[in-house]
């Protein structure tokens, strides 16, 4: 798998949760520019710093005068894929494409795009372009419809909070498993021992060596995943066993459920009513959800999904003001939020050196510091003095191109509910149980 795809997997062998990263100041957010962004390094800051919508305007005056140019064209269609625009971002990745047919930057978003419209036939030359065999090979095993939704509403409660909520679910119609979920993490994932009771045989596989251990990933096709009154038929699927046949440890659950599952629902995260509520998204359904999260005076929030999983929305850290924030939901851990030193060092976050954490992120080690911002905030919920961590290793700027100045954690949602509107790319978040 390319580079990313490396990391997902290897932080699913380990349990470890996707961190957010830290290094350079960016802007409040939802102000007007006061200067006009006439460069193509211009724009780059814009959309670093989260400013989207007023990069997008900048690569498109960019391209006005210089329509050859690969970066405006490539960035201005990742502003649209942020937001799930499709027709948008495939009209300006495709003429960055055409600008330069091998750029593997462009190839990756483009491939993105229609993993996300579930057109992954059409993104196999993209990944090939990319030199990453195994997604195109994976992707160009699947036929037909894929994510086939049976179902209207199902309402999964969490057989435990900590130290990762489990739901329970059948795979190819056999007995009950317990699978864990989290959004740092992009397909459906499960243990070798599952994948064999289910039949599984692979479409692709791939020898790995994993601190000193060799592993095989397989990459398949699932039959049926059900979610209690929800069935999802012809669902691409990965798992992994040592090369003596077991499973990889530690075995804390029978599979993993990622983002590329929950953006084909309206995914309520109810934390505090203990549940995850999945829902097919109607137009109907949407409207619903929004009157409900009204109702709970939850206002939306930005939703923006970038490196095909990783979901983003606004916060605050400490009196950051808004920044661009990642929000993990699902994982494990006891901590409210992590952030990268440069966010502690700018806010003067009162951080405990004396305690390192000697951890591990993207199976990397890293040594992590506990610190307590007075708050850290989502819309309107809110931690005060809650345990957090810095690694002054993450970098602010992410590998897919945005300072993010922090990441909210497994803890941090408890009170609350969360629900993700693909439909129009916005988040809800509310206290109490989910409507």
């Amino acid at each position: 798998m390319a580079e990313g795809g490396e990391w997902d997997r290897r932080s699913l062998l380990r349990g470890a949760v996707v961190v957010a990263g830290a290094a350079a100041a960016a802007p409040l957010l939802g102000k007007a520019a006061t200067a006009r962004a006439d460069s193509s390094s211009d724009a780059d800051a814009l959309f670093r710093s989260g400013r989207f919508e007023e990069a997008g305007r900048a690569y498109e005056e960019i391209l006005k005068t210089d329509p050859t140019n690969l970066n405006a064209a490539r960035g201005r269609g990742y502003v649209g894929l942020l937001s799930n625009r499709f027709p948008e971002a495939e009209k300006f990745l495709t003429m960055a494409l055409k600008l330069s047919p091998s750029d593997k930057d462009t190839n990756k978003l483009l491939g993105d795009c229609y993993i996300r419209q579930d057109k992954y036939s059409l993104s196999v030359p993209c990944w090939r372009a990319t030199g990453d065999e195994g997604y195109a090979e994976w992707f160009g095993a699947l036929s037909g419809e894929t994510y086939q939704i049976d179902g209207d509403l199902a309402e999964l409660p969490f057989q435990q909070m900590d130290p990762e909520p489990l739901v329970e679910v059948s795979v190819n119609g056999g007995p009950t498993k317990n699978f864990t979920f989290y959004t740092g993490s992009p397909w459906l994932q499960m243990t070798a021992t599952t994948a064999k009771e289910a039949g599984l045989d692979p479409v692709y596989k791939q020898k790995s060596d994993f601190e000193g251990q060799a592993i095989w990933a397989y990459y398949g096709v699932l039959e049926s995943f059900k979610l209690g009154a929800i069935e999802v038929r012809n669902v691409p699927v990965a798992w992994s066993e040592l090369e003596s046949g077991g499973d990889v440890p530690p075995v804390t659950n029978d599979g993993m459920i990622g983002t590329w599952f929950f953006y084909h629902f309206l995914t309520t995260f109810a934390y505090a009513g203990r549940s995850l509520i999945l829902r097919r998204p109607t137009s109907a359904t949407a409207k619903r959800v929004r009157a409900d999260a009204q109702r709970a005076g939850a206002e939306p929030l930005p939703l923006w999904l970038a490196f095909d999983h990783m979901v983003h929305s606004t916060g605050s850290i400490e009196d950051s003001g808004t920044r661009i924030m990642a929000v993990n939901l699902g994982g494990n851990g006891e901590t409210v939020a992590g952030m990268p030193g440069e966010t502690a060092e700018q806010f003067g976050i009162r951080t405990d050196t004396d305690r390192p954490l000697e951890t591990a992120a993207h199976s990397h080690p890293v040594v992590a510091y506990p610190c307590y911002p007075k708050e850290v905030r989502l819309g309107d919920a809110v931690a005060k003095e809650a345990y957090c961590t810095v690694t002054s290793q993450m970098a602010l700027t992410q590998p897919w191109g945005i300072d993010v100045w922090g990441h909210l954690s497994h803890c941090f949602y408890k009170p609350y509910n969360v629900t993700l509107d693909f439909t129009t790319m916005n988040l809800y978040i509310a206290r109490g149980q989910a409507g």
